[in-house]
């Protein structure tokens, strides 16, 4: 099983984020960027995901709401760089929090048929960066990456 490592350096408005699939970048960054396979693995196990739209190009954008059975979570963001199978820099923004955007950049690296995806998540504050980590951020994360190995392994 692969393991998903979360770092949140001390003093900082960082997180980072590493994992391991057993499957090439271009299977995984498919999974990432089409629409199709994005709702069947993005989000907490419980959860049912609406994209709204989900354009996964330079100067695209996506919007996307997670469903359970405490309410509804709305995402955005815009993709601003996509080079496939090797980057992606995007902003996330829950709207519930919506002065606090983020910046992401995701790193899709060649292991020889594996990939490492490394996560460098930019937050406005420390404060920010610390009101994702205790809203439950982490359990949503280590889900949607366990979901993601399903969705790789069909």
């Amino acid at each position: 099983m692969n393991e998903t490592t979360i770092t949140t350096p001390p003093g900082t408005p960082f997180i980072d984020v590493v994992r391991e699939f057993d499957a090439s970048p271009a299977k995984v960054f498919r999974a990432w960027t089409d629409p199709e396979l994005v709702p069947q693995w993005l989000g907490p196990v419980g959860t049912t995901m609406t994209l709204v739209e989900y354009d996964a190009t330079t100067g695209g954008r996506y919007s996307y709401v997670h469903r359970d059975e405490s309410g509804e979570y709305s995402f955005r963001g815009v993709f601003h760089a996509v080079v496939a199978n090797e980057r992606i820099v995007q902003t996330f923004q829950y709207d519930g929090w919506p002065d606090d955007v983020s910046i992401e950049t995701l790193t899709f690296e060649d292991l020889g048929g594996r990939t490492r995806v490394r996560t460098h998540s930019v937050f406005p504050s420390v404060e920010s960066r610390d009101a994702m980590i205790e809203s439950g951020m982490e359990h949503g994360l280590r889900d949607s990456m366990s979901r993601l190995d399903e969705v790789l392994a069909r």
